[in-house]
């Protein structure tokens, strides 16, 4: 379920707040080949399904950064920022890859709004997002996420 927030003043007011879980979405083969053709990344581990089966992992794997990519569309079904002109991703504070994205998965996010500045003309916000992945012990990516909202 989506929190909307109503401007700046309301966005400065959440710090600590627990924005739930996103819904789930699929790796599939097919994403994690369009990752490779677009950043140039065909390492065998992600785009060999026969090859990576008999690897490491048993399975073709997503991309970190693959992972990493889909905190953004993960992360705005959960916050709607209203009123404002302006939404930047700003960057990131820490990022972890503690366990595979295997083709086939399913992964959803966890997050929770932590910290909240005022910047020149705007806010600022600090994410810590955990990407789960459906039926995994670990997760497949824990990071903080720093956001900009501008008026």
């Amino acid at each position: 379920m989506t929190l909307t927030v109503n401007g700046l003043g309301e966005l400065k007011t959440m710090a600590g707040t627990d924005l739930g879980t996103s819904g789930w979405t699929e790796v599939t083969q097919e994403r994690i080949d369009m990752f490779a053709d677009a950043t140039g990344d065909h390492q065998w581990i992600h785009v060999d399904p026969e090859k990576a089966a008999r690897g490491p992992f048993g399975a073709a794997i997503a991309h970190g950064y693959l992972t990493l990519s889909l905190f953004i569309p993960l992360f705005t079904g959960l916050l709607d920022v209203r009123g404002v002109t302006t939404k930047v991703n700003y960057g990131l504070d820490k990022v972890r890859f503690p366990a595979p994205v295997t083709a086939g998965s399913r992964i959803r996010l966890a997050a929770v709004l932590a910290e909240v500045h005022e910047v020149p003309g705007g806010v600022q916000i600090a994410v810590d997002g955990t990407i789960e992945i459906d039926g995994g012990t670990k997760p497949a990516a824990v990071l903080r996420s720093l956001s900009r909202f501008y008026a």
